[in-house]
């Protein structure tokens, strides 16, 4: 089974920050395929074989998910933005047996047709509260629901990062203090640290942009104590303290 994983981990090598691909492969053959359970192996390799198989989280930013979330004691999860629910299946692994995850994305289409089925063979199935539409709307329905504000341990965004902002503010109201907020894509490839005069396309110059000023308003906000981590293409940690 290790050359199969080292197959598919190297076409990973978009999804890090690190200028070494050598060093790269050699951080998920050491580390993270000995540890990844059958089930978040199988959906990886299933998921690498999409079109968008880009939009998939990285393995070595799932298995540290994991890790803060059975650090965490979580029991309730949030995670904006599915795909093939990749990411969604390592959450749903860190929670006990009667916790939830909360999916939400405009379609389930991609989760349906290869992340579901390894969900439901992994048993966690009835982990999952899948919910279809727009982050906001969804999101301010969890708010309105009775019990929902603080009740939230972790949650993860990778959605539409021109409204990461937006999110922040409904998620500050369903996650717990002491619960962890984790924002991907915060660093978009690196260049949201290039001179004004490096050849950029407009998307990426704009998505920098958008990632700059995100970092800067959490940095600012003293309700979250926050970290920044150079894995896969940046995340941004934010426990809520207040």
């Amino acid at each position: 089974m290790a050359a199969p994983a080292a197959a598919a981990g190297s076409s990973l090598y978009s999804k890090t920050l690190l200028k070494s691909e050598q060093l790269y492969q050699y951080i998920l053959e050491s580390t993270v395929f000995p540890r990844e359970p059958d089930c978040l192996r199988e959906l990886r390799v299933a998921t690498a074989t999409h079109p968008m198989a880009r939009m998939a989280a990285s393995p070595d930013q799932v298995q540290l998910f994991g890790l803060l979330i059975e650090m965490l004691g979580a029991r309730n999860a949030i995670e904006v933005g599915v795909f093939t629910g990749y990411s969604l299946l390592a959450t749903a692994l860190a929670l006990p047996d009667d916790g939830k995850v909360v999916a939400i994305d405009l379609s389930r289409e991609s989760y349906d047709e290869i992340g579901a089925p390894v969900v439901e063979k992994a048993g966690m199935a009835h982990k999952v509260d899948f919910r279809v539409g727009l982050a906001l709307p969804v999101l301010d329905q969890l708010v309105a629901e009775d019990g929902n504000l603080g009740k939230f341990d972790f949650a993860f965004v990778d959605a539409d990062k021109a409204n990461f902002h937006h999110y922040h503010e409904r998620l500050l109201r369903l996650v717990r203090v002491g619960g962890l907020i984790a924002y991907d894509n915060t660093l978009w490839g690196g260049s949201v640290a290039a001179p004004d005069d490096e050849a950029l396309s407009e998307r990426d110059r704009e998505l920098a942009g958008i990632a700059r000023a995100f970092n800067a308003a959490l940095t600012a906000d003293r309700r979250v104590q926050v970290c920044q981590l150079a894995i896969s293409d940046g995340i941004m940690l934010c426990r809520r303290v207040a």
